[in-house]
């Protein structure tokens, strides 16, 4: 399968490669792409030849977080529109979290707020060690919000909080000493260390390991339908104040917001 933001390569033994290819954009979720990337985790999940899937991206980066012309259409959207946006950014990390194949993440790069929601649905997440990882949000003005009951899943309150408020930009090792990561390896040995995993995987029962990581996920922090609803509204919510709108008009003007000191 193929689209303009994604593509998926398969092989015989069952190894599904799913690539976001926005690499000029350093792969940041468009529309198209969010709608690309829910229909792909379906149509593995119900692929029966399809055992393990990688998620990477090309080019440059992993994913830089949500395409902001897509978030500034948002200010002139009614609230109706706001909402059907924000749930189709919410739905595509529930299918991605819910997929019964194992899903490795392979992240290079930048892998800023949506693209941390990304590796954080995934089972395991290996880094090369030159990538950098952030949840940017605040720095424009809105909220980590769809991805956060994954983020938190995956790291912890503790961990998530400093994170979620600063917006800081911090290294690997950072990344996996709060258990955003599985593993750190040298930029050259990333595509060695995905093997290996793959290795591991293809050695399990697929049905067993289906089963294993839905038991894993029932005994972890409930994400509900409510909870999903939640972090919808205040995606939308943060979308709608003058500091989201500050926040990211400073971004395409390059230049600081009003805030920054």
């Amino acid at each position: 399968m193929t689209s303009q933001t994604i593509r998926i390569a398969m092989e015989e033994r069952g190894v599904a490669h799913l690539t976001l290819t926005r690499a000029e954009k350093h792969n940041a979720l468009s529309a198209e792409m969010i709608d690309a990337l829910t229909k792909a985790a379906h149509d593995l999940g119900r692929n029966r030849s399809v055992r393990v899937v990688v998620l990477r991206g090309e080019g440059q980066s992993f994913c830089a977080g949500g395409d902001l012309g897509w978030m500034r259409a948002q200010f002139d959207a009614g609230r109706a529109a706001r909402v059907t946006e924000a749930r189709r950014l919410a739905n595509l990390f529930k299918a991605l979290n819910e997929l019964p194949k194992p899903l490795v993440a392979r992240v290079q790069g930048n892998a800023f707020g949506g693209g941390i929601g990304l590796l954080s649905v995934c089972d395991m997440a290996i880094a090369a060690a030159t990538a950098r990882f952030g949840l940017t949000e605040v720095r424009l003005g809105i909220i980590p919000a769809t991805i956060s009951p994954y983020v938190v899943a995956r790291i912890g309150e503790a961990n998530a909080r400093p994170l979620f408020i600063s917006g800081k930009i911090i290294d690997a090792w950072h990344a996996h000493a709060v258990g955003m990561l599985t593993r750190v390896v040298p930029e050259d040995a990333l595509d060695e260390a995905i093997e290996s995993e793959i290795r591991h995987l293809l050695a399990a029962s697929p049905e067993a390991a289906a089963r294993a990581k839905t038991l894993a996920r029932s005994l972890g922090t409930p994400i509900t339908e409510e909870t999903i609803d939640r972090v919808v509204e205040q995606l939308v919510e943060a979308w709608e104040t003058e500091e989201a709108r500050e926040g990211i008009t400073a971004f395409f003007e390059r230049r600081e917001p009003s805030w920054r000191r």
